[in-house]
């Protein structure tokens, strides 16, 4: 079966069918005894859809209702739903709008029996078409906004094309230039990736018409050559794909391009002039005997009726001017709009001819259409009413719904929750006796065992405390202690070397030395110092920085050697030995130190040293 519908599809791609071959051709395929019934309901939407652009609306009609009942039987629910809104759009189209708002809600029923995204989005898209014939631009709005938010993540682009195609519209309706080029920019980008070509025409025409606005904003040629450049991009779509662009969306196509030369070019310009004619004599050939086709045909003659009345060819404007009141005359009922327009140029015409006559008989039938066209506008206006009547009723049924669905639950909720609170209660105050009794006691213990912990963690942490004290006492002790044995051991070093540097001296001069009696008095010195140490041991740290400070930093470093033999309580000779001059110039030394720590004659210097703190 994959051969049939391989081989329509070659059909379609090499352009060997016009238009009125092509719904044959899906036909045969549709009845081919080897097509499957899961497989009728896609050709049959095509189908559907070629005779809704054709303005054949009771063909669409039947073949949707066909695709549907198919659809339905095998529970495919998506094409089912592309079904219905080819359905909803022809009878819109057809004008048929009694159960047009039962129609619509079927259509979201369906879509959502689906169970897929872009179902819904094509049931949301129905329901644009729906408000669009209700003249709500704002719900139209919303609900491609709703079909856009599925598509973002289950992308679809024809029905993308579609609903941006719709945006476009809208912003169009309201002069919104700068969304409207933006809308139709997205639908032509959507388009391209389809081979939907009769919906690329129209995006191309509606990027045509978004630079008309820009156009109108800055006027300058660029942009007003892109006008042309999309009209005849959709244009170039018919002739490079024969059969597969709807002759409506082409006609349509040659009325702007008419229009373009009609409007932008100059007159002067007679190669423009005769573009613009052969488009609007292609326009009316192309729809030639097809249906429904009387405004764009009527559309073709009044531009040609006014290049004749730009070449002052009267014979000619009364002829397009007839000729399309004519055709208008076949439609059943007239489109009153073109009808209007058509029968106001022919009294303008005659009028100015001078022929009152005429004039006056087709200024009659402009009153005479406008007021059929204002009772028609009644009647549609009142089934609209009724339509919005309907959607409103069912939306506050649907509220009313809503709310008392959600007032029973909550009732539930509430029964439920009275329910489980009345017999948890009942439980807890069955138990609460019997354990009130035991928690007491539990408690007292607890209690009890409480204070026991909370003694002992207070003990322990005193003797913590106590602990970390006592470690940092000693601790500090012990530097102290290390600060005094270096300061004794320097002394100690120092005074080596100054005796190392005498002898040093002695025997570079020649003189003899007695090491006998040197090794004596250092040994007496040695165990003069052993004590010494044991003394020094004691200075506290900073003796030093406070000598310091009492003398202003006066002290040289010999004078803080003797005030720490003095604090030592070592006498003259042991200290004029250590530091190897004679007393007398240990006592000159004192009353200078005397002097430098501004002390009195009779002060004693080894008293002030002792209680220097």
């Amino acid at each position: 079966m994959k051969s049939l519908l391989s081989l329509f599809i070659c059909l379609i791609c090499l352009g060997g069918f016009a238009q009125t071959r092509l719904s044959d051709s899906l036909q045969s395929v549709i009845d081919h005894p080897d097509l499957s019934e899961q497989e009728k309901p896609v050709l049959l939407n095509q189908l559907a859809e070629f005779y809704r652009v054709n303005k054949e609306y009771t063909k669409a009609i039947g073949v949707a209702r066909k695709s549907i009942s198919i659809a339905l039987s095998i529970k495919n629910y998506t094409d089912a739903t592309k079904a219905y809104l080819v359905l909803l759009n022809s009878r819109i189209s057809a004008q048929e709008l009694g159960n047009l708002k039962q129609l619509s809600d079927t259509l979201l029923l369906v879509a959502n029996k689906a169970g897929a995204p872009v179902a819904m989005a094509y049931a949301y898209y129905g329901q644009a078409l729906l408000f669009k014939m209700l003249e709500h631009p704002e719900s139209v709005m919303k609900y491609c906004q709703m079909a856009l938010k599925i598509l973002e993540k289950n992308p679809d682009p024809y029905i993308a094309a579609k609903v941006y195609y719709q945006l476009y519209a809208v912003n169009s309706n309201w002069n919104n230039g700068d969304q409207t080029y933006h809308y139709a920019s997205l639908a032509t980008e959507n388009a391209l990736k389809t081979k939907d070509y009769t919906l690329l025409s129209n995006c191309y025409n509606a990027m045509s018409t978004a630079y008309e606005y820009k156009y109108d904003e800055n006027r300058k040629k660029a942009v007003l050559d892109s006008i042309l450049y999309f009209l005849n991009k959709s244009e170039n779509l018919y002739t490079h794909y024969p059969g597969q662009v709807n002759n409506y969306a082409y006609a349509i196509t040659c009325i702007n391009i008419a229009s373009y030369y009609l409007r932008f070019a100059s007159s002067a310009d007679s190669r423009a002039q005769a573009q613009g004619i052969y488009y609007a004599n292609t326009a009316r050939t192309v729809l030639k005997d097809a249906p429904n086709s009387q405004e764009v045909i009527a559309s073709s003659l009044g531009i040609l009726s006014e290049y004749a009345k730009r070449d002052g060819k009267n014979e000619d404007v009364e002829r397009y001017l007839l000729e399309a009141y004519d055709v208008m005359q076949t439609q059943q009922p007239p489109y009153y709009y073109t009808m209007i327009n058509v029968t106001k140029g022919l009294a303008d015409f005659y009028e100015g001819q001078r022929d009152y006559k005429n004039a006056l008989k087709f200024q009659q039938l402009v009153n005479e259409y406008s007021g059929k066209s204002f009772d028609q506008q009644k009647a549609l206006k009142a089934q609209k009413l009724e339509i919005e009547y309907q959607t409103e009723k069912a939306n506050n049924e649907l509220r009313f719904l809503k709310e008392r669905e959600r007032s029973q639950q909550q009732k539930n909720f509430l029964y439920i929750c009275v329910t489980i609170i009345s017999i948890l209660f009942l439980f807890f105050l069955f138990r609460s006796y019997h354990f009130r009794l035991r928690y007491s006691l539990q408690r007292e213990k607890q209690l009890e065992l409480e204070k026991q912990d909370s003694e002992l963690q207070l003990k322990f942490e005193k003797e913590e405390q106590a602990r970390l004290k006592a470690e940092q006492q000693l601790m500090e002790m012990q530097q102290q202690q290390l600060k005094k044995e270096v300061m004794a051991s320097a002394l100690q070093l120092e005074h080596k070397n100054q005796m190392l540097y005498n002898l040093k001296d002695k025997l570079a001069e020649g003189n003899g030395v007695n090491m006998q009696k040197v090794l004596k008095e250092e040994m007496i010195l040695d165990n003069d110092f052993e004590q010494a140490k044991l003394q020094i041991q004691q200075v506290h740290s900073d003796f030093f920085q406070l000598l310091n400070e009492k003398a202003q930093r006066k002290l040289t470093l010999l004078d803080l050697k003797l005030c720490a033999y003095l604090y030592l309580q070592m006498d003259t000779r042991q200290i004029s030995q250590l530091m190897h001059v004679e007393a007398k110039s240990v006592r000159m030394s004192r009353y200078r130190i005397k002097q430098k720590l501004g002390l009195e004659k009779d002060q004693d210097l080894n008293v002030f040293l002792q209680g220097l703190r």
